[in-house]
């Protein structure tokens, strides 16, 4: 007997003939009794093309064809709880499709005629009982790398454990991880990202090698040591990072406090990629040292020290993320986090900040302002070495708490109409407008953000004086 959580995934299926399963990982998830997924992965052993043409004509459906080179076509209507992919067999038999599949609990085909046993060649169905993954051979990372991290995703996403056989073949194939296309390693990366707790999938994907594979610098970073200030190596700050990342993600509460419910509105916007800026987030907190190994210097005094690493990082990310061929606004949400990370840990030897302070530490981590914040604070919780005292740490806390408030009020203010406009500027300056026109203009609004500037007058004397200093 087939179990009745399959039943929602085969009712919509009814008008194919013979020689159509259900597989991949709909199969699984119905079987764990989870929530029917979005997208459901039907094989046939004919025509998909046709196959969709039935399903479109039994639901008023339309369809579309999603790759010329695998046969498959999309089909999808108000008419449908899900959409349906549809694709031929990849070889002659349903065997050999399965045999070609990642996971045993993906290989699990489910026949389309009532009645029919669930298919099982590989032991899927022991391994869902024993909530484990297990490769379908010892080729299948190697057949197609991005499965190196879809490993780590799938294990983050139903908690199951990865055999021990498939972190030995994970191992020894991590080197191939780019060897597969950028945009689809990009598009796991994101789904890692985006997972409860992606700083466990990147702890597995460490693990199992592939991390340091991905992102060389990161392997590099593995044993770096760092100054006293710091409780572990480098790798293992960057990773700590990304836990307390996620936990402020998760409650923003015990360090924002009255502004929490607004921090967790910026992270749960959605960014770009299918990310959310907290996913987002994941991606430039697991970034933002990347820099360390190729800037670290030790000086006379024995001090370590990685000047730069900011700087460098954010260029090192951008390399990456253009290799990944990720979207120009997910690029720049991570640089930008690589690139301004550590400011805000500096501005707490200046306390008490004047709201210029902050206003032009805000404007420099625009439009990431809330997300670099907490990243910010993310990075020196992550840093408690045996030189590193609690109110050092409480200190920074303030301050962040402080700065948040401040930009969510300044979000909150009415943008203040300019007391000049640029070319009046230029005409009361006797010069012709250009390029040296925009940092005037831009300590002009500062002026009026913080309240020194509040009538024409005063704006024109502010010009004046700009121009002869």
């Amino acid at each position: 007997m087939r179990p009745t959580g399959l039943d929602a995934l085969l009712a919509p299926l009814a008008p194919l003939e013979g020689g159509a399963w259900v597989v991949g990982g709909s199969v699984r998830d119905a079987l764990l009794g989870r929530p029917a997924a979005f997208d459901l992965d039907v094989a046939v052993s004919g025509d998909a093309a046709h196959a969709a043409a039935v399903l479109c004509r039994a639901h008023g459906a339309t369809r579309f064809r999603l790759s010329r080179s695998f046969g498959a076509w999309r089909v999808q209507g108000r008419g449908l709880p899900f959409q349906i992919d549809i694709t031929p067999l990849q070889g002659e038999t349903l065997e050999q499709d399965l045999a070609r599949r990642d996971l045993t609990v993906n290989a699990l085909a489910v026949p389309v005629e009532a009645g029919r046993p669930i298919v099982d060649l590989h032991g899927g169905l022991g391994d869902l009982a024993e909530r484990r993954l297990r490769l379908v051979s010892d080729r299948a990372l190697a057949d197609d790398p991005v499965r190196l991290l879809r490993l780590a995703r799938l294990a983050g996403q139903t908690g199951f454990t990865v055999h021990e056989s498939a972190r030995a073949v994970a191992r020894r194939d991590a080197g191939l991880v780019w060897n597969a296309p950028g945009e689809r390693l990009a598009d796991e990366l994101a789904r890692i990202a985006s997972l409860p707790f992606p700083d466990r999938a990147f702890r597995l994907m460490d693990d199992l090698g592939v991390l340091g594979a991905l992102v060389p610098e990161l392997e590099d970073s593995r044993g770096l040591d760092q100054s006293e200030y710091h409780h572990h190596d480098v790798l293992g700050h960057v990773l700590e990072v990304v836990e307390h990342a996620r936990e402020i993600a998760d409650d923003p509460e015990p360090v924002f406090r009255a502004r929490a419910e607004r921090v967790r509105a910026v992270l749960d916007a959605p960014l770009a990629d299918e990310l959310t800026s907290r996913g987002g987030l994941m991606l430039a907190a697991l970034l933002h040292d990347m820099a360390k190994p190729a800037t670290r210097a030790v000086t006379a005094e024995g001090r370590v020290t990685f000047i730069g690493h900011d700087r460098l990082g954010a260029e090192m990310a951008e390399t990456l993320m253009r290799r990944l061929r990720t979207s120009a606004r997910l690029r720049d949400f991570v640089v930008r986090g690589v690139r301004w990370h550590l400011p805000l840990g500096f501005m707490v030897h200046r306390t008490p900040l004047s709201l210029r302070q902050i206003d032009r530490y805000l404007r420099l981590t625009a439009p990431s302002e809330a997300e670099i914040i907490v990243l910010s604070v993310a990075d020196r919780l992550a840093t408690r070495g045996p030189r590193t005292s609690r109110s050092a740490i409480e200190r920074h806390l303030v301050l962040a708490r402080e700065v948040m408030d401040a930009h969510f009020s300044l979000v909150d203010r009415p943008p203040p109409r300019p007391l000049l406009a640029g070319d009046e500027v230029a005409a009361a300056l006797g010069r012709p407008p250009g390029p040296w026109l925009a940092p005037l203009l831009d300590a002009l609004r500062e002026g009026q953000t913080v309240g020194v500037l509040r009538t024409r007058d005063q704006a024109l004397r502010f010009a004046r004086g700009w121009r002869e200093n």
